[in-house]
């Protein structure tokens, strides 16, 4: 019986002869194949074991001696996999053995390749062929034996280990006819068996007289990948099919059900392909990973755990190695865009404060319904057809970067307006960071204690540090304000940018009412006692006018301000003069330079002049004629203030409205205040 199917290409193990090597043209000989018989995998039915067939009638050489190409690992499918051919006429059949000599590319990259095989270290290769006719038959007891009789080596591969001849394996390359022509056994008693003696076609064409009528087919696959080693098979379809013979008589046996054995391996090989396929597009992998899974036939099950295997090591290698890459300009595009954006708006709002960048030439003069549109379609969203407030709605709430371009220039124009605001505390107060919420206490160290006299053979005696503690926390003020699509389509730029910049204004409002309450209020100190008090001795017992004399008894009394001890002189030199909006020009007056005095009495003494003046109206609402004296805080501690650490002073966060159509921004201000010292200010109640 003759059937002819088709067949992929198979692969057999063969070896160099290392002793071969020519250096000069670069050449070594191979022994290609031997024909050994190996055991294959079923294309249907039971294992069977293969034989090729060395009688040189049996084996077309034609493509080896027209320079078959000698391939790196079987790769058919990449030029670079190409590192020499066979030298064109020297393949050969000797002695049942398969030999060709083999010469390697000149390409350096081939020089390692090369070097290795004349040291010894590549010493495997491998062959692909194709069988285009096979005569099985089956010895009792034994296996079906597939004896290649016609068949055709195509290529020659360097390999780093020999294939195991039992586990020969496929590609998933075009497949190729191929005749199989079964011999039945001897079914009387004294029948001599069949034997492996390889058959003329003359012996072949009498034998298949004496059977039943042959029956051809012709099998097909659709090439979706390597058959696998558990169910190798290909598809089989009728190709030209003979009337049907005649049923078999009783007591003879039926032929396999081919059509069905080929069908169930044909959806079983699709589901492992695709299985394979699937899984590596899923977890990113490459896809010349998931096709040389296939092309070696593994299993579904193995492919799972291969899988995983390699999406640990790449996983291990990201992690050991973790980077931010920013492009040659510095930042991408996506940030670059922005920016120019965001200084188109700025630049609109007002030029003086932020100019126009070269970068944000192109979006000036557009509205923002043009920005919101332009934002969408970058972002890849198509907005053709949309309404204005379809554009607006969707710029706010779908994935583009236009609520960041907003957040940006609100963030800017708060945090300009708000580092314009003229506060007058920070001059003689110190800031400091708060971690978190909880209390701060803050230690007040008195002076060291005073040295003594240590005589000859004498003891160093023990003193003490003085200390006072004052405590405060920080506090968290804020407010939210919600910014509609109306406003986008009524191209209303000033909610973005007036509204930032009058929350600017407002928290430094709020920072300068924090710090001056605690001048104009005198709250109590750890001691119990106010901060501007007699028994601190920073209080004028009589109010007096500001003036050289009035100044010069405040000045002394700081000066002779006491530690905690009560005994050691500070030596406090003030270094402002702090006044109420009232008497500011007064101030100024005082400490100018007088060239020309009338009476040198009226001359206002160098020390005097060397005050810094600090004109604040918020104390006028208390007093019009009270002034203030304070040192430096590198000196001695005064006034102290805290911000949040990672967000000193105004702080803006925007997202996408959910009780408002539209976008909400949220300012926020966490800030505290405190008198840490008194010997550092001194008041008089003026007159």
């Amino acid at each position: 019986m003759e059937q002819t199917i088709e067949l992929p290409a198979f692969r057999r193990s063969a070896e160099l002869a290392p002793n071969s090597i020519d250096p000069e043209t670069r050449s070594v000989e191979v022994i290609w194949s031997t024909g050994a018989r190996v055991r294959r995998a079923a294309l249907f039915g039971e294992p069977h074991d293969e034989e090729l067939s060395m009688a040189p009638e049996h084996v077309r050489l034609d493509r080896l001696n027209a320079g078959a190409p000698f391939l790196k690992v079987h790769e058919a499918h990449d030029l670079d996999a190409v590192i020499g051919s066979v030298v064109p006429g020297s393949a050969r059949i000797e002695n049942g053995q398969g030999i060709a000599r083999i010469r390697l590319s000149e390409r350096d990259a081939v020089g390692d390749i090369w070097r290795d095989i004349e040291a010894g270290h590549i010493r495997a290769v491998s062959i692909g062929y194709q069988v285009h006719r096979f005569e099985i038959s089956k010895p009792d007891g034994q296996r079906e034996l597939w004896r290649a009789v016609d068949w055709t080596p195509f290529e020659i591969s360097a390999v780093p280990v020999g294939a195991d001849p039992a586990a020969g394996f496929r590609s998933n390359s075009e497949h190729h006819d191929c005749v199989l022509h079964r011999r039945d056994a001897p079914t009387s008693e004294g029948a001599s068996p069949m034997t492996d003696r390889t058959q003329t076609p003359a012996e072949t064409a009498e034998q298949s007289k004496t059977t039943a009528a042959p029956e051809e087919t012709s099998m097909t696959d659709d090439k979706t990948g390597a058959a696998d080693t558990q169910t190798r098979a290909a598809d089989t379809k009728p190709k030209a099919t003979k009337p049907a013979p005649d049923p078999a008589p009783e007591g003879r046996s039926r032929s396999v059900d081919t059509d069905a054995l080929v069908s169930e391996a044909r959806a079983q090989e699709r589901e492992r392909v695709s299985t394979i396929h699937g899984l590596a597009d899923k977890l990113h992998l490459e896809r010349g990973f998931a096709d040389d899974l296939i092309k070696r036939g593994v299993s579904i099950d193995e492919a799972r755990r291969l899988i995983l295997d390699q999406v640990a090591a790449k996983a291990d290698e990201t992690r050991t190695f973790p980077h931010v890459s920013i492009p040659l300009g510095g930042r991408d595009a996506t940030v670059t865009r922005r920016a120019a954006i965001s200084n188109a708006l700025l630049h609109r709002y007002s030029p003086t404060l932020f100019p126009l960048e070269d970068a944000a030439r192109e979006y000036r003069g557009m509205t923002l319904m043009e920005l919101a549109r332009e934002s969408l379609e970058t972002a890849g969203a198509s907005t053709r057809g949309l309404s204005r407030d379809e554009v607006a709605t969707r710029a706010l709430h779908s994935t583009s970067d236009f609520p960041e371009i907003l957040a940006a220039v609100t963030n800017k124009t708060l945090r300009q307006a708000y580092e314009a605001y003229p506060r007058t505390f920070p001059l003689f107060c110190r800031q400091v960071l708060a971690t978190d919420f909880k209390a701060m206490h803050r230690v007040q160290l008195g002076e060291a204690p005073q040295l003594l006299k240590v005589g000859e053979s004498g003891e160093f005696k023990r003193g003490t540090l003085g200390e006072s503690k004052e405590s405060y926390r920080i506090e968290t003020y804020g407010r939210v304000v919600a910014i509609t699509r109306q406003v986008l389509i009524n191209d209303d730029l000033d909610a973005f940018t007036r509204i930032p910049a009058m929350y600017g204004n407002s928290i430094a409002q709020l920072e300068s009412d924090v710090v001056w309450d605690i001048v104009t209020s005198n709250p109590a100190m750890a001691d119990g006692t106010a901060l501007f008090h007699s028994t601190h001795k920073n209080l004028a017992g009589a109010g007096a006018a500001l003036g050289v004399d009035s100044v010069g008894l405040a000045r002394a009394a700081m000066r002779k301000q006491t530690g905690l001890d009560k005994k050691t002189v500070l030596n406090i030199r003030p270094a402002f003069l702090i006044v109420p909006a009232a008497l500011e020009l007064k101030a100024e007056q005082l400490v100018a330079q007088n060239l020309v005095p009338a009476q040198s009495g009226n001359v206002v003494p160098q020390s005097i002049r060397t005050l810094s003046p600090i004109a604040e109206p918020r104390l006028d609402a208390a007093s019009e004629t009270a002034w203030y004296l304070a040192a430096s805080p590198n000196q001695i501690d005064t006034i102290e203030y805290a911000y949040l650490e990672g967000q000193q002073g105004a702080y803006i966060e925007t997202r996408n409205g959910f009780d408002v159509d539209g976008v909400e921004i949220k300012c926020r201000l966490d800030f505290g205040a405190k008198a840490i010292d008194w010997r550092g200010l001194y008041k008089n109640p003026g007159a």
